[in-house]
């Protein structure tokens, strides 16, 4: 049971292109599922601890750690062992960021996330400007919401010139629980064209199905079988946008014995039917 000790309000600017909210928790929380945004996130932990689901990695966020989610990165995120926690969340668009600061390679180096590590000065005055742009909201002043993309350019200028920057947390220690669940998933994403059970996958690593299936499910948002559809849904769309293949081999290629099956589980996680989607993707990749 959770319970939220503090009003967390959700400030929306720029006609929907930033916002920002403070939130604190006390109790065993996580996301129902795994989702993504258009914008990127920018996830502030001020005290606790909480785990991440992101880029098919389970990561820690530590107290005064800063975590970036690329835009449409499946993740997810829920209670570690430490269950109060205190953070301050932004969705952004990067085009309210000066040029210099925009290009997704600057962040992310095309990884799906970018955690940084900061010293303590940087820590305090990250949570200083991310205060300053929440009392900016909540005083509704002539111009807030300019200087709120004032402070956050401030922000991101800091962040570019932090000397704590990782993308992986090479070094750290990991609750083994975290091992075991990177590995599933890499099992998963080595093994989804073939017919993955939960029994034989908690077989393979020694446990029971019950205990996989729960600390899966914590952990990454995903239910079992719904990872591995994940992983052949993203292979297809890969190969639909990318290739020549007609769909009921790309179907067979990504573990799916029926076409009728995967053109109804395509259509259920896009939108689209694959040809539709086809089309569509190279659409958007024709020059005007």
């Amino acid at each position: 049971m959770s319970g939220i000790s503090s009003p967390n309000p959700k400030h929306v600017l720029e006609d929907g292109r930033f916002s920002i909210q403070h939130m604190k928790r006390k109790g065993i929380t996580a996301m129902p599922r795994s989702h993504s945004h258009d914008q990127i996130e920018l996830y502030f932990l001020c005290e606790g601890e909480r785990v991440y689901f992101v880029d098919d990695r389970v990561v820690t966020v530590h107290k005064g750690e800063l975590i970036l989610i690329r835009p449409n990165q499946l993740h997810a995120t829920a209670s570690s062992e430490m269950a109060e926690f205190e953070r301050i969340l932004v969705n952004y668009d990067p085009l309210l960021l000066p040029d210099a600061l925009q290009g997704e390679n600057k962040w992310f180096h095309n990884q799906g996330y970018r955690m940084f590590r900061l010293t303590l000065r940087e820590q305090d005055e990250v949570k200083q400007l991310l205060t300053r742009i929440l009392d900016e909201c909540l005083a509704s002043r002539d111009y807030y919401e300019s200087c709120a993309v004032a402070l956050f350019t401030e922000l991101m200028i800091l962040l570019q010139r932090s000397e704590g920057v990782q993308f992986q947390q090479n070094g750290s220690a990991k609750p083994p629980l975290h091992d075991l669940v990177n590995n599933v998933a890499a099992h998963i994403r080595e093994h989804h064209r073939e017919t993955l059970t939960l029994e034989a996958t908690a077989a393979h690593f020694f446990i029971s199905p019950s205990y996989l299936s729960r600390v899966f499910h914590r952990l990454t948002g995903f239910h079992f079988r719904e990872y591995i559809l994940h992983i052949r849904m993203r292979e297809a769309e890969q190969r639909l946008a990318d290739s020549e293949e007609r769909v009921q081999e790309i179907a067979s290629t990504v573990g799916f014995e029926h076409l009728s099956h995967f053109n109804k589980t395509f259509k259920k996680a896009t939108g689209l039917t694959p040809l539709q989607y086809r089309k569509q993707a190279r659409s958007l990749r024709r020059p005007d």
